[in-house]
């Protein structure tokens, strides 16, 4: 097998330690591993780069496990070629196991290229990035406490969440804040009612009649100020987002195009992904890093398994709303939905819909071009065909004889 890297190195990273395996060919063909053991502190990092370059060493190549890489990575990716591959698909054969053995063999697949690198997004991406996976865990930090706010509630026999559909809401909040200063009167409370809850005030006085006392109020009490806390860092991290979005605003336009897709949802799909489409090398092996294509096992003519990869959690979880948003569309993605989730069920037709949605985005992305309804004409057109001859063949098994006109 040829050598692509007579001169390459792996990095095996733990948290406190590291161990890094110099692979050098000679002229003659001789390999000479040699082993280090660092620290992962700065100092020693920087001791590890200053032995790279002196040993002329151009390549060097990590793996994704965790965020321990990551400091090793924002060290060297400036002195030498840092490539992040992914773990399991270069677990070497089980048997004597250690961290040098590990370091080695890597160096081994490294060297003949058979390491596939994984995307690093470039540092504004990886800002962007921080930020809205950052939003994503403060809103689900905020549903566990807005829940703890009902379930106080059913321990005092007081069902406001029956009428009241958004008990955090500008209507359920007014009511919320009266129960915290000190006011039980159920009449007093439903008063409080808004808009259309007016009408519901002898629902509400009997959904506000209960055994509130003040060891409720204060366990609700910390649970408010904990979602409001966390409003307020969302509004911060949203203006902050907005700022680091300002130069891709094409892009955003770009995304924001396709059906299904609104601005937080292409916020998150451009933080993912970036905008420069090349790196990708084509759509499919977008799909495929993403996990929303279909998985491949054929063996002996047969087969196994379709099911997806686990892929990219945070773009999946991003991309299958967006999906089910389309189907609400009278556009190709929402007729595309709709007919597929007769036959297949909503969860793997909303897969489908979200593979074909990254897909324009990365040719939108690729071309500089909006999404524009037309071009899906003709596979509209095509569709009918098939839908045209389907119902023609169930009639005629039926018995009749079918014979199609038109409307003008």
């Amino acid at each position: 097998m040829p050598v692509v890297h007579p001169i390459c190195c792996d990095i095996d990273v733990h948290q406190a330690q590291l161990t890094a395996c110099l692979r050098r060919v000679d002229a003659d063909g001789q390999v000479t591993p040699e082993v280090r053991e660092l620290a992962t502190t700065y100092d020693a990092l920087r001791t590890l780069s200053t032995w790279l370059t002196e040993e002329q060493c151009p390549v060097v190549a990590l793996e994704s496990t965790g965020v321990s890489w990551r400091p090793v990575y924002h060290v060297l990716v400036g002195t030498v070629d840092v490539l992040v591959g992914n773990a399991q698909e270069m677990r070497r054969r089980p048997g004597h196991k250690t961290d040098k053995a590990d370091a080695r063999w890597i160096a081994e697949l490294l060297a003949h290229g058979l390491m596939r690198p994984s995307f690093v997004p470039p540092p504004p991406i990886g800002a962007l990035r921080d930020l809205t996976r950052t939003r994503v865990a403060l809103i689900q930090a905020r549903t566990p406490a807005k829940n703890r706010v009902v379930t106080v509630f059913e321990d005092t026999n007081i069902t406001l969440t029956s009428v009241v559909s958004d008990l955090f809401g500008r209507r359920g909040r007014r009511m919320l804040a009266a129960l915290l200063a000190g006011e039980r009167d159920p009449k007093t409370l439903a008063a409080l009612a808004l808009e259309v809850l007016r009408r519901k005030q002898s629902p509400l006085e009997l959904a506000l009649t209960g055994q509130f006392t003040e060891h409720h109020a204060w366990l609700i009490q910390g649970a408010l100020e904990l979602v409001d806390r966390l409003d307020r860092q969302r509004t911060e991290l949203d203006q902050r987002i907005g700022e680091l979005m300002a130069p891709l605003t094409p892009q955003m336009e770009q995304r924001t195009s396709i059906p299904g897709v609104e601005a937080t949802a292409a916020r998150a799909i451009l933080a993912e992904i970036g905008a420069e489409m090349r790196h990708f090398g084509s759509a499919a092996r977008l799909a495929s890093w993403a996990g929303v294509c279909p998985g491949h096992a054929d063996s002996a003519g047969k087969r196994r398994s379709g099911r997806t990869r686990q892929g990219h959690r945070d773009l999946r979880r991003v991309l299958v709303p967006c999906a089910w948003a389309a189907r609400q569309t009278p556009t190709f993605l929402g007729h595309t939905f709709q007919r597929l989730e007769g036959r297949l069920g909503g969860k793997k037709a909303a897969m489908v819909v979200a593979h074909k949605i990254l897909v324009i985005g990365y040719h939108l992305l690729l071309e500089g071009t909006c999404d524009e309804e037309e071009r899906y004409d003709r596979l509209q057109s095509r569709q009918e065909e098939r839908q045209q001859k389907r119902a023609v063949k169930a009639l005629e098994r039926l018995g009749y004889r079918v014979t199609l006109d038109r409307l003008a």
